[in-house]
C-alpha cells in the first residue's frame, strides 16, 4: 500500500475552502503577499483545524496585481523583508489559534524560480532561517531549492502537482499553453499514479521522468477542483494508495 499526502493552496479567494478541506492532508494558506489578509488567513486556519487539515504557510512575490504568477523585479533585501513580513504574520494568527505551522511552500513564479535559481533560493532560505528546525518545506524533487534546503538542514518534503503537466526537465508547462492544467478527474489519476506508484511522471515528451513526491498539490483555484479531490478519495484507495 502506497501513502500520499494531498495539498491544495487556499485562502486566495476563491472562497471554496468549507467543501476541500474533508478532501486533503495538507493546505498551504496565502500569506498576504499574492493573495489573503488577517482576515482570510485566520478563517482558513480555524477551518484547516476543525478538519485537523496540517496547516502550511504560503508565502509570495508581493504582487497582488500578477497574482505573484509573474517574475517580480524586486531587491532581494526586499524580497526577504517581505517574506519575513509574511511569515510573521502567518505565525502570530496560528499562534493565536493554539497551533502550529507544519510546513512552508513558495508560491507561483517564486515556487519556480528558487527551483532552478540558486541564488534566488539562498535568499529565500535566508528569509525562512527562523523556521528551519520546527517546519517542513514543500519542494519540487531535483530541485535548487531541494539541494541547497537539504545542504543547510533543512526538513523537505517532495512536492509533484496532480493538475499540472511537466517538461521533461520537470519544470511545469507555462500557464500560458494550452497544456498546462489538467482538468479532468480521470486524467488527474492517470497522471499521479505513476508519480506515487512508480516514482515517475509522463511529459509532454511523451516520456517518463523520474519524480518522487511525499505530497501532491491540487489548486484550490483550478476550476474542478472539488470535483477532482472528490474522485481522487474515491479512487486512490481502489489502486492500494492511502491517503496520509
Amino acid at each position: 500500500m502506497n501513502t500520499i499526502d494531498i495539498n491544495c493552496d487556499v485562502g486566495e479567494g476563491v472562497g471554496n475552502e468549507e467543501q476541500l478541506m474533508p478532501l486533503i492532508n495538507s493546505c498551504n494558506i496565502a500569506s498576504g503577499g499574492h493573495a489573503g489578509d488577517v482576515h482570510t488567513m485566520l478563517e482558513v486556519v480555524r477551518l484547516a483545524k476543525q478538519h485537523k487539515v496540517k496547516i502550511g504557510a504560503h508565502p509570495s512575490y508581493p504582487d497582488r496585481l500578477n497574482f505573484g504568477r509573474k517574475p517580480m523585479s524586486i531587491s532581494m533585501p526586499e524580497l526577504q523583508k517581505s517574506l519575513k513580513d509574511q511569515l510573521q504574520a502567518f505565525q502570530s494568527i496560528v499562534h493565536s489559534e493554539n497551533t502550529k505551522i507544519h510546513h512552508i511552500k513558495a508560491h507561483g513564479a517564486l515556487y519556480n524560480q528558487i527551483a532552478r535559481d540558486e541564488a534566488l533560493a539562498e535568499v529565500y532560505l535566508e528569509a525562512l532561517q527562523d523556521y528551519q528546525n520546527r517546519t517542513f518545506l514543500y519542494v519540487p524533487y531535483r530541485s535548487a531549492i531541494a539541494k541547497i534546503a537539504l545542504r543547510k538542514g533543512f526538513s523537505v518534503r517532495y512536492e509533484a502537482f496532480g493538475d499540472r503537466n511537466y517538461n521533461p526537465d520537470l519544470s511545469l508547462v507555462s500557464r500560458q499553453l494550452e497544456n498546462a492544467l489538467i482538468h479532468a478527474p480521470e486524467r488527474v489519476l492517470q497522471h499521479l499514479l505513476p508519480i506515487i506508484k512508480e516514482n515517475r511522471v509522463f511529459t509532454v515528451s511523451e516520456k517518463y521522468t523520474e519524480i518522487k513526491a511525499d505530497t501532491v498539490c491540487i489548486h484550490g483555484d483550478t476550476s474542478s477542483a472539488l470535483q477532482i479531490l472528490m474522485y481522487l478519495s474515491q479512487e486512490l484507495p481502489k489502486h492500494g494508495v492511502q491517503l496520509a
